[in-house]
């Protein structure tokens, strides 16, 4: 670990809960690990593995033929009318993310001199070491596998693969095996879910140097090894798992290299993608060195927010890869994950997703693409069934199998909600204008989205707008009325968004007049009497102020659709319906949304207070995963995920035709350096600045014409491909 700026992290004892543990991942397998010297643990996860609980069954409501009275009823000013509009079906949850098992390393009882534990973020190690002992764990992006090395003089160890882990069910059906082989011993564990014929596998090869391997139910034991290297898939199934060929698999996968050669193999992947970006804010270089939990306990301190930014993007990139991150990017300890430990679309996967263009993690964005792509068929039958459209609706929760909207609730109305197909597709077309060509497949989901559209905005109001109805704002509701309503102000931005958008991406197409034009039509926003950017554009529909979510303000961020320079009077009611917002239950993904919207806005003071009431309330663990609530409540990724995402924001902003330089730096970081910043108009950033000066160097990849924005207005800039332009800027 590189201590001039914080790339890892450390803790100087042993990890005795799991939360703590340091983590590893390729964004399909992750690694946990914690523990002791005497007892190492790695927890073992999988992005696939989700117990059956009906979901993979479950279908969505088929309400299409009900759906006009339910219109009626509401422009008719039946506030409730929506609290009908369902087949009567109980909650259902998705399916339950959970652990596969812990990998569990037992030494014989002695001093262990000299511990400490680490992550290197450059390489994707977690390390745990003292005088005569030393255990790596990676996960290679090269190879898929988890890479486990112990070594000590006269290594004596009990290996085994351990299923016992929290709230693991009664019924789960567990086997396991091992058998002694010529490289040292082979471990499987099998899993069968209780009433399911689902079941999932682990399949450990260890490879011994030097000493003896005999069997110890339900493990081996070795003694008197140099070292041991562990090498696990694990497979998710149904039927019976040939576990000969996946040992097969693991040998050729294994060649007889050594762990430097498959860690070499790795590396050259993920420290490619790790260091595009990097954050510099100045910091103490003695606070560098502390260990993160000491370092927690200084909230103010830039080597806190340096090794955050580390953190994030570390833990964002190795839990992208098969999908996006989770609510727990791709880790847990515990069957029992909250929110079933799900894809929640309608805040919580954008929110950890949004620096994924800007920070430079094709990565992430082809995660997400991937899960897009995968559910787009459940998504057509979401629009068929609930609202009898062509097109396509994304869920507002999803397990990363299906994604047919079937969680929904009286208080949680979330399959009225028709804006997440826009959201979940921002993030790729931001990657899109990135690198300045357009995907297919971004193309024709939004051409999908559009149609939706087309088949839904049929009923129009006194003035001749397009009306949006029925309309949900995730996950709030009007005073006095019914969380189903007219016109929330994130469906009139989606919808508006999607259009234009599919129509700019299928310019020559008669299609692309027509969406258009539909989106002309729609309502503009509506101002309250507070002067705030109301979160319902209907009369009589008047805000609920205290709420975590801030879906109102999606036109803010993270389109551009309100911004101070071309819409200032919709900036400055959005500006005032962040002042009024209550953060309600104090969940970090309302602080960091907030902030967000505010770096969008130009209000630095806001970002600061917003980031303070997450570093101030105790969200982040050792390993530098977060929490979804202070106290370290919840097991969480959107504030490890998200933060990365603020501090870009704050300090650098572009849209295909603007660049816009230290929108919202709060005073606290007067200097410091972002490099890699990827822009929306095709160029890379470096930007360093001192409270007298700032500089930016833009590598830019296309010529164009953007508008530069400071502290000292606008002016255009010229770029010219392969040129590198250098701009020097005064006070700002």
């Amino acid at each position: 670990m590189r201590q001039e700026l914080a790339h890892g992290t450390w803790e100087p004892l042993p990890a005795t809960r799991w939360e703590d543990g340091f983590l590893s991942g390729n964004g399909r397998h992750g690694t946990l690990a914690f523990g002791d010297p005497n007892d190492d643990r790695v927890i073992v996860t999988h992005h696939t593995l989700v117990r059956p609980n009906g979901g993979e069954d479950a279908r969505p409501p088929r309400l299409a033929a009900e759906l006009p009275a339910l219109q009626d009823r509401l422009l008719a000013g039946e506030l409730t009318a929506a609290e009908d509009f369902t087949d009567g079906r109980a909650l259902q949850w998705v399916q339950p993310f959970h652990p596969a098992f812990q990998i569990r390393l037992r030494r014989p009882s002695g001093a262990c001199h000299g511990y400490r534990r680490s992550v290197d973020f450059t390489t994707g190690e977690t390390i745990a070491e003292c005088a005569d002992f030393d255990s790596r764990v990676f996960v290679s992006r090269a190879d898929d596998l988890i890479v486990h090395s112990v070594t000590a003089p006269a290594l004596a160890l009990d290996i085994s693969l351990d299923p016992r882990l929290p709230n693991a069910p009664a019924g789960l059906g567990v086997g396991d095996g091992a058998l002694l082989t010529p490289e040292g011993a082979l471990l499987t564990l099998g899993a069968r879910y209780p009433d399911s014929d689902r079941a999932y596998a682990g399949v450990t090869l260890v490879v011994v140097t030097g000493g003896t391997t005999s069997l110890a139910p339900p493990g081996v034991r070795v003694t008197g090894a140099e070292s041991v290297l562990l090498l696990t898939r694990v497979r998710r199934h149904t039927g019976e798992l040939d576990t000969v060929a996946e040992a097969r698999e693991l040998r050729e996968a294994w060649d007889e290299q050594s762990y430097g050669t498959l860690l070499a193999r790795h590396v050259s992947l993920h420290r490619t993608a790790y260091e595009r970006v990097t954050l510099d804010l100045a910091a103490d270089p003695d606070e560098r060195t502390l260990p993160g939990s000491e370092l927690l306990k200084h909230p103010h301190s830039a080597a806190l927010l340096e090794r955050l930014f580390a953190a994030g993007r570390y833990h964002l990139l190795s839990s992208a890869g098969l999908n996006p991150p989770r609510l727990t990017g791709l880790w847990t300890g515990d069957w029992n994950t909250a929110w079933s430990g799900a894809f929640t679309n309608d805040a919580n996967l954008n929110l950890q997703t949004a620096s994924a263009s800007a920070a430079a993690l094709p990565e992430v964005t082809e995660a997400l693409a991937g899960l897009v792509g995968r559910q787009l068929p459940d998504w057509r039958e979401n629009a068929r069934a609930v609202f009898g459209a062509r097109g396509a609706v994304a869920p507002a929760h999803t397990d990363g199998e299906s994604g047919l909207t079937y969680h929904f609730s009286r208080e949680y109305p979330l399959h009225l909600w028709t804006a997440g197909a826009d959201w979940l597709l921002k993030p790729l077309v931001d990657h899109d204008e990135t690198r300045g060509e357009r995907d297919p497949r971004t193309a024709a989901v939004l051409a999908e989205t559009a149609r939706f559209y087309e088949d839904f905005l049929t009923r129009t109001d006194d003035a001749g707008h397009l009306v949006v109805v029925p309309s949900y704002s995730p996950e709030n509701r009007p005073a006095g009325a019914s969380w189903g309503a007219i016109n929330a102000a994130m469906d009139l931005s989606a919808a508006r968004h999607a259009l234009r958008t599919a129509a700019g991406h299928h310019p020559d197409t008669p299609d692309a007049d027509r969406w258009r034009a539909l989106a002309d039509r729609l309502p503009p926003h509506r101002i309250n009497t507070d002067g705030a950017l109301a979160e319902w554009a209907w009369p009589g529909l008047d805000d609920t102020y205290d709420h975590r979510h801030l879906s109102h303000l999606y036109g803010v961020w993270p389109l551009d659709e309100i911004n101070p320079y071309d819409t200032p009077h919709l900036a400055a009611a959005a500006h005032r319906a962040l002042e009024l917002r209550g953060a309600e239950n104090d969940s970090a993904h309302g602080h960091l949304h907030h902030a967000l919207i505010a770096a969008r806005l130009r209000d630095g003071d806001r970002v600061a207070r917003a980031l303070a009431n997450v570093l101030d309330g105790d969200f982040f663990h050792a390993s530098l995963m977060s929490a979804h609530y202070p106290g370290r409540d919840v097991y969480n990724a959107d504030a490890a995920h998200t933060l990365p995402a603020v501090l870009i924001e704050m300090l650098v902003h572009s849209t295909p035709d603007r660049l816009i330089l230290l929108p919202a730096l709060p005073a606290a970081y007067p200097q410091g350096r972002i490099r890699g910043v990827l822009t929306r108009f095709g160029a890379e950033l470096d930007l360093t600045w001192s409270r007298e000066t700032a500089t930016a160097v833009l590598r830019p990849t296309r010529s164009h014409r953007v508008e530069l924005r400071t502290s000292s207005g606008a002016q255009p800039l010229d770029l010219v491909a392969g040129e590198d332009r250098v701009l020097t800027l005064g006070t700002w």
